[in-house]
């Protein structure tokens, strides 16, 4: 009897035992995505060091977090960490590794930062540890679109990852000190900073370009100087989006004329504010006679004017002024849209004060899947510029759409050299979503931005291949066959949204699915895709010819310029975007318009359905629940492109039937 209760007994265990590797083995495979690109093995602890010098309390902090991740992630014996003031800049690193014994070298601890990420990610992807690796743009910004009540304007990932109703304790960042909410605040905010450092992105705007008066309110500076400690042990510093008219909304000025020395005072008292609690705070980002938002305009200033004010009250502490130059409808209500930035900075050229950088749009418009490059970048010789790039998908299909931008931002930078910019911005898609940015694959798009910020010199598919590798398997089979996809399908956007040069032709406020016929009387004409489009009977394209048409062709520099306003040179790609074109027009495949976009359009069909059947396949290498969440999307995705398809195609041919 006592044998069989033994047997029993044993058989019992075993068996829990095995319920217990099944659930473990489900919990593994339950995975959210929330670890992003950062799945470095664990390897025990490894001895690490500092060499070089002193550093101050920021500096020390900075080197705790290097010699943390090198601790926990790197699988030789030892690492060094040393300072060394010879190197070329503050930035970069040079990395050295010989029988598992590593040197990291930089001129500034956060240098060793970005070293230390840069040694994780080669030795998970098998890479050679040894290199010396620089930063091309000092300014590596991301912009949040985020509001103090939670919301995120063209957020797609849920709401805003900045909690300030759990910022209680703004004295510590000891989280066994902080009430619980704010530590798992903390624990999220970190994992942020992680993500980012790991890349080499080095600032970040916390609030939307439309911003609140109230960000500057001293409750909410507060906050963000809780947040500035955060952030700083990664190399980020905090800048903050400012309302124009603040002064008037919080500080009871009856103006906010930059010129009125009462409103230069106020800002200079706000700034020294700021300054005492964060004292390395980046400066202000400002939106300023656009879109409703106040700005120096209001008062017949310019805007160098309203940035030079803000300028003054910043250059004391080192502060920057970042003035975007997304400004329409103000003072050239009638001219075509894509011209009015030249209009109206043109004239401030080499006016700025030396700590301001015009921010600027990549294309002319709006964020379009395909536009050509904004030629600001030309006309504006004497002012130091940063592009700033979209990585939530505002007009690619928000986050139901995989979509890779990375192909879209080096078309653009092979337009404008990354050596004439200053910096380098985007519009971030995060958010509280457990995932971070809604869908899977949107991962690759904070990662790809932060990666070209970085070495814009890098291609697209060493990204795709390195997220991928990062991020979901090693496997070569799922590597090969999903970089094609994310290669391609930014280009299978652009064929079944608005192929040829097609631009704004969405639904209107929220620019999800396809509007070709939309107008509303009550709305600005530029904001109504019929306006974009000009189809008629004759063909369809916006003319910006300078014979013709608007004359956008003369903003741009040689040999563009000659290049588009004639449409026997003009690339196809931009054909619509600069030409009114007939619908019998025969293109360089020998089939007339109409033929070509019915193509396209279901080109891009074509490749999202390749793409559904690609990820079936995929199945055996991806967690179940992360592939099943992207299955899903992509399936609403191919439900989209047919849409786009077939009420685009359904549109224009009631223009084309009688040329086609």
């Amino acid at each position: 009897m006592a044998e069989i209760l033994y047997l029993c007994h044993i058989m019992t265990k075993k068996v829990l035992l095995f319920i217990a590797f099944i659930f473990g083995m489900s919990s593994v495979r339950a995975e959210d995505g929330s670890l992003l690109w950062l799945r470095w093995a664990a390897s025990g602890r490894v001895k690490t060091e500092v060499k070089g010098g002193k550093t101050d309390a920021t500096g020390k902090a900075v080197v705790a977090v290097a010699r943390k991740e090198l601790a926990t992630g790197y699988r030789g014996r030892s690492a060094t960490l040393r300072i060394d003031k010879t190197m070329p800049d503050d930035d970069g690193f040079a990395i050295a590794e010989h029988g598992g014994r590593l040197v990291v070298t930089a001129r500034r601890t956060a240098g060793l930062v970005y070293g230390a990420y840069e040694v994780l990610r080669r030795q998970t992807l098998g890479m050679p540890l040894n290199v010396e690796s620089h930063p091309r743009f000092s300014i590596r910004m991301l912009n949040h679109w985020d509001n103090l009540d939670g919301s995120i304007e063209r957020g797609y990932a849920g709401k805003s990852v900045w909690k300030w109703e759990q910022m209680v304790n703004t004295a510590t960042t000891d989280r066994r000190r902080l009430p619980a909410s704010q530590a798992a605040l903390m624990d999220r905010i970190v994992q942020y900073a992680r993500a980012n450092a790991s890349v080499g992105i080095n600032a970040t705007v916390l609030n939307n370009v439309n911003a609140s008066p109230q960000m500057l309110a001293p409750e909410y500076i507060d906050k963000v100087k809780w947040m500035a400690d955060v952030l700083r042990p990664y190399n980020i510093r905090v800048y903050l989006s400012v309302n124009f008219a603040t002064p008037m909304k919080l500080g009871g000025l009856p103006t906010a004329d930059p010129l009125n020395p009462q409103v230069g005072e106020w800002w200079k008292k706000k700034v020294a504010e700021i300054y005492r609690l964060i004292p390395d705070f980046g400066g202000f980002l400002v939106k300023a006679n656009s879109e409703g938002q106040p700005g120096p305009g209001d008062y017949g200033r310019s805007h160098a004017d309203g940035a030079n004010m803000l300028a003054v009250a910043l250059e004391p502490f080192g502060g920057r002024v970042i003035w975007r130059s997304f400004v329409y409808g103000a003072n050239h209500k009638g001219e075509d849209r894509v011209k009015q930035a030249v209009s109206e900075f043109e004239p401030c050229d080499g006016k700025f004060a030396a700590n301001v950088i015009l921010q600027s749009k990549n294309g002319p418009l709006d964020f379009q899947p395909r536009e050509p490059y904004a030629p600001i970048f030309d006309r504006m010789q004497r002012t130091p510029q940063m592009a700033e790039l979209q990585i939530t998908q505002e007009y690619l299909g928000h986050s139901f759409h995989l979509v890779y931008l990375a192909p879209m931002w080096k078309e653009f930078l092979s337009f404008v050299s990354p050596d004439r910019l200053r910096g380098i911005a985007g519009v971030t898609n995060i958010g509280d979503d457990a995932n971070w940015c809604g869908h899977h694959f949107a991962q690759s798009n904070w990662y790809a931005f932060g990666r070209l910020a970085w070495n814009p010199d890098l291609t697209s598919e060493e990204i795709a291949r390195e997220w991928l590798r990062l991020t979901f398997s090693q496997d070569n089979a799922f590597v090969d066959a999903m970089t094609a996809v994310m290669i391609g399908n930014r280009e299978a956007c652009v064929n079944y949204m608005m192929p040829l040069g097609l631009h704004h032709i969405f639904k209107f406020d929220h620019h999800y699915g396809p509007e070709p016929d939309g107008f509303k009387a009550d709305y600005p004409l530029e904001w109504c895709p019929v306006y974009y489009h000009q189809a008629d009977s004759l063909g369809v394209g916006f003319d910006r010819t300078a014979a013709t048409g608007t004359g956008a062709t003369r903003q741009y520099r040689e040999p563009y310029a000659s290049q588009y306003e004639d449409i026997a040179t003009c690339p196809e790609e931009y054909l619509l975007w600069f030409h009114h074109v007939a619908w019998n027009h025969r293109m360089k495949s020998g089939l007339t318009l109409w033929q070509e976009l019915c193509l396209h359009y279901q080109r891009g069909v074509d490749e999202v359905d390749r793409t559904v059947m690609t990820w079936k396949r995929m199945r055996p290498y991806v967690d179940e629940r992360r592939w099943r969440e992207v299955a899903d999307r992509l399936e609403h995705q191919a439900e989209n492109a047919r849409e786009w398809r077939d009420v685009c195609l359904g549109y224009f041919e009631s223009f084309a039937k009688s040329n086609k």
